[in-house]
């Protein structure tokens, strides 16, 4: 068997980090990552080429392969080659592991000729997320905003959608993105987790649909536990955007911005050192392509 797919998702940005309590929240953005797979008749064996950063570590890739492998009990007839491109930056906060899982999870099993339910192919990426230790929580909220876009609201623990939101204006999301990669398993959990209390509050908002507000609080929170300094999201949200704050453990800085604030904000980040990328909402679901 050489069966192949290619299949894209996009990327998302926290809303409300999963770390101290379990529970999450997350939104889609329109950052892509796309992941092609290959069958080949040489079980055990997962050939990873990632092309958009040849210095990340492949074990992501040939774990979900495995997991999804293992799942239709194919694991002693097959292996594979992948290959993955995306233009989200690695180890920043913006969610290119649970991008990359995704595509991978859904490509292989596109190559396999096998269907799964979307959520079967999100837990798949999440096994693999896990395995390969680039998370703490599993990261089921990344991942569902990223697979389905829009607002997504989860149980990582239980693994399951709590609520979703589709959100009805398209506002613009910039990123601002210091240089230097922070990878999620290198955080401090503990002192995330004595964050537990008011993390509740900003999720409560999150479910009540005041998920910008909940962005922020959150991100005010998640800063003061790992030291990161608070001041570009708050010159963010002084520059006019609705919500601005720490995308998963950092140390990007997420905003979420009117359109005729976009270039206010980018005004303010740019005296700082870093990049700075423009995105919009996405609300399309991952698919295979090609």
């Amino acid at each position: 068997m050489r069966g192949r797919a290619e299949a894209i998702t996009h990327g998302a940005a926290t809303i409300i980090n999963a770390i101290a309590t379990g529970k999450g929240a997350a939104v889609g953005v329109d950052l892509w990552t796309k992941a092609s797979v290959t069958i080949t008749d040489e079980p055990g064996t997962v050939k990873v080429k990632i092309l958009s950063d040849s210095s990340e570590d492949p074990v992501l890739a040939e774990k979900t392969v495995e997991h999804v492998l293992k799942h239709f009990g194919l694991e002693k007839e097959f292996g594979a080659k992948v290959e993955t491109r995306s233009n989200i930056p690695v180890a920043r906060g913006l969610k290119s592991s649970s991008a990359a899982a995704n595509a991978i999870a859904l490509a292989t099993t596109a190559a396999l000729e096998r269907n799964l339910d979307d959520v079967a192919v999100v837990k798949l990426g999440v096994d693999g997320a896990m395995d390969a230790k680039v998370t703490i929580t599993g990261a089921f909220d990344d991942a569902c905003a990223s697979y389905f876009g829009g607002v997504v609201i989860t149980d990582n623990l239980e693994r399951k959608i709590v609520k979703r939101f589709e959100i009805a204006e398209a506002p613009a999301v910039l990123f601002y993105v210091p240089a230097k990669k922070t990878y999620t398993a290198d955080s401090n959990v503990k002192r995330m987790k004595t964050m537990a209390p008011v993390v509740k509050i900003a999720y409560r908002e999150a479910l009540n649909g005041n998920y910008w507000a909940a962005l922020t609080l959150n991100g005010l929170i998640y800063s003061s536990a790992l030291g990161y300094d608070s001041s570009p999201a708050v010159d963010a949200l002084t520059a006019g955007a609705y919500a601005a704050g720490l995308s998963g453990t950092g140390p990007a800085v997420t905003a979420i911005v009117p359109e005729d604030k976009v270039d206010a904000v980018k005004e303010v980040w740019q005296k700082r050192e870093g990049e700075i990328l423009e995105a919009r909402i996405n609300q399309e679901k991952a698919k295979v392509v090609g």
